[in-house]
């Protein structure tokens, strides 16, 4: 199916690595010309020379924090007139709420709600000006069922969610298409990396622990970066249209629901 996206230009945060770098290979994939970000220069830049060896697309490196105003300024700066943006950073740390003090709040607030709302803001009109715009947040299926060992991402999350649900109807008009893509658990380096130390804890060998997890799920496994990034790049096409403010959840049948 060819997306409709050719020679769009596109904003993928958190890009150089996991999710999100599925996502900007396959944007890139459909001729979409992608800023790729990270905060390891290294990583960074060895994801750019990846994606170039198959690409025809214009591929930029931008080495920054994308939770810091200077690195969303450097963002906007490679790449003023997006349109396509895919929202994404790192998840808070665990811990129990009764433990969190207030500033640990605020910190823990800025990547997964304020970075990205003031990303879409710097964004969203210039999409409704050029009557194309297309949205992606990538938050987490603490959306539909909480992780209680997560209040801050639990938090967060929420947050951006009810915002979106509001603005992502008034701009539809504009044909500026915004959604949220909640992931599950995949097989990226975040999320198995901490199973080798849950393993330890339960005095279980590590691939003995993971077959555990991945029984858990219905599908009988992790999800992979690139089917993420395949489902990512079909919200930013042409044929999207339609779907508006939604949250699609991939987490191959684990939360159980009738709707």
């Amino acid at each position: 199916m060819d997306l409709g996206i050719a020679g769009r230009r596109a904003i993928v945060c958190a890009s150089s690595k996991g999710l999100g770098r599925g996502c900007a290979e396959a944007l890139a994939r459909e001729g979409v010309d992608v800023v790729i970000n990270g905060r390891n220069e290294a990583e960074v830049m060895a994801t750019v020379a990846a994606i170039s060896k198959w690409s025809r697309a214009k591929v930029t490196p931008v080495v920054a924090d994308v939770t810091t105003e200077k690195g969303r300024d450097a963002l906007l700066k490679a790449c003023p007139e997006p349109d396509i943006l895919v929202n994404n950073a790192g998840g808070p740390p665990p811990g129990d709420f009764r433990d969190l003090t207030e500033e640990q709040w605020l910190k823990g607030l800025v990547p997964n709600l304020v970075a990205p709302v003031m990303l879409i803001k710097a964004t969203v009109d210039g999409m409704a000006s050029r009557r194309f715009g297309r949205i992606v947040n990538i938050t987490s299926r603490s959306v539909k069922t909480p992780l209680y060992h997560l209040p801050l991402s639990n938090a967060a999350r929420a947050g951006l969610t009810g915002m979106v649900a509001g603005l992502s109807r008034q701009v539809a008009k504009d044909n500026v298409i915004i959604n949220n893509l909640l992931p599950g658990p995949f097989a990226t380096d975040r999320q198995m990396g901490p199973l080798k130390g849950r393993a330890e804890q339960a005095g279980v060998p590590y691939d003995d622990f993971v077959k555990q997890q991945t029984d858990m799920v219905p599908a009988k496994r992790f999800g992979t970066a690139e089917e993420f990034g395949n489902t990512c790049a079909y919200l930013c096409s042409v044929h999207a249209s339609f779907i508006v403010g939604q949250n699609i959840l991939m987490d191959g049948g684990g939360f159980a629901s009738t709707v």
